[in-house]
């Protein structure tokens, strides 16, 4: 509730968790179903701390893939306590069984598809270079994966996940091309940066020239960039072109986030990189609103934080695994 105490709020917030999990257990109960209106009707803060609970768990289940109920009932078997302790350790199981789900239901399947196609891979918060046989490098940001593919004449890297930086050794007779989705970046010699961005793609460079075109527009759209240049190409095909700095290109590498009127969405999926868990957003017009800044990388939660900040809303720790940022 507005104007009440962060301790009064995160008291509220623990408790709504505990009747959640306690709800669960015992559906059919009339006394604790009874115990825990009392406590909702305790105060305003109370009903707004479980409306929001309920809320956040809505979110998580939705996002949940098909075999999901199956991993619920896994962490479900895993938490219960059994026997005597039973009600005494209720306590212990934390609302993030929905929060472990979720992570469970995103990586587990996809991770291993990635694992098949992939030729490198990177976790939470884990940057990896690797030195290509031609001379040239690739950086991988964290949560990213590439599949590489050199024939005699021609140098080709696929972004399947995330986003990568490229410094791409000059080799006149062997162009070197990424593609990402349906958009293809071309260069002799450079360096670069390619992200796939939601359902967009993004290409900057940062020396050099890079070619970026839409394999998949009849028109056979494309467009050359030079330092300092970014394109968007929009899951439809759109092109919105802007301009950075060279040296803020992927600076990333350098454990930093740079943010200039992007949407607040996006500003978190960048975080969720470095995140070693799940971050729910519960208001979409949170996600829409333009977002400026620089974070540091090696502090996910306190960019978080400060994103929340700026835009008057706030950030609640439901466990070491969950955050749910939500207007104030």
């Amino acid at each position: 509730m507005e104007g009440a105490p962060e301790s009064a709020r995160r008291t509220a917030t623990v408790e709504a968790a505990e009747w959640s999990v306690l709800l669960q257990d015992d559906p059919d109960d009339a006394d604790l179903r009874r115990r825990f209106e009392t406590w909702r009707r305790q105060s305003a803060l109370n009903a707004s701390a479980w409306a929001e609970m309920q809320s956040t768990a809505s979110l998580a289940a939705e996002a949940l893939p098909a075999y999901a109920d199956e991993w619920r009932s896994l962490v479900a078997a895993k938490s219960r306590p059994s026997g005597a302790s039973r009600g005494r350790r209720r306590w212990l199981v934390p609302a993030a069984s929905v929060a472990i789900a979720a992570m469970i239901g995103w990586a587990a399947v996809p991770a291993v598809l990635l694992q098949f196609r992939a030729d490198h891979v990177t976790g939470t918060a884990e940057l990896q270079t690797v030195r290509l046989q031609d001379g040239s490098s690739l950086t991988l940001a964290p949560d990213s994966a590439v599949a590489v593919s050199y024939e005699p004449g021609e140098r080709r890297v696929h972004l399947l996940k995330g986003e990568a930086f490229f410094a791409v050794a000059s080799d006149r007779t062997r162009p070197f091309r990424v593609t990402a989705r349906s958009v293809q970046a071309s260069v002799l010699g450079t360096r670069f940066d390619v992200r796939l961005d939601g359902a967009a793609v993004s290409v900057a460079v940062q020396e050099g020239r890079v070619h970026v075109e839409a394999t998949d527009e009849p028109t056979g759209r494309g467009e050359t960039l030079g330092a300092g240049q970014v394109v968007r190409v929009s899951g439809d095909g759109a092109f919105v072109r802007s301009a950075e700095e060279p040296g803020m290109i992927a600076a990333w590498r350098q454990g930093q986030l740079y943010m200039r009127n992007r949407p607040l969405g996006e500003a978190v999926d960048e975080l969720r990189r470095y995140f070693p868990g799940t971050i729910i957003v519960t208001d979409s017009a949170l996600e829409a609103l333009p977002t400026t800044g620089a974070f540091d990388t090696a502090d996910p939660e306190g960019a978080l934080r400060g994103i929340a900040q700026a835009q008057g809303a706030r950030v609640r720790r439901l466990s070491p695994w969950l955050l749910v940022l939500s207007g104030s």
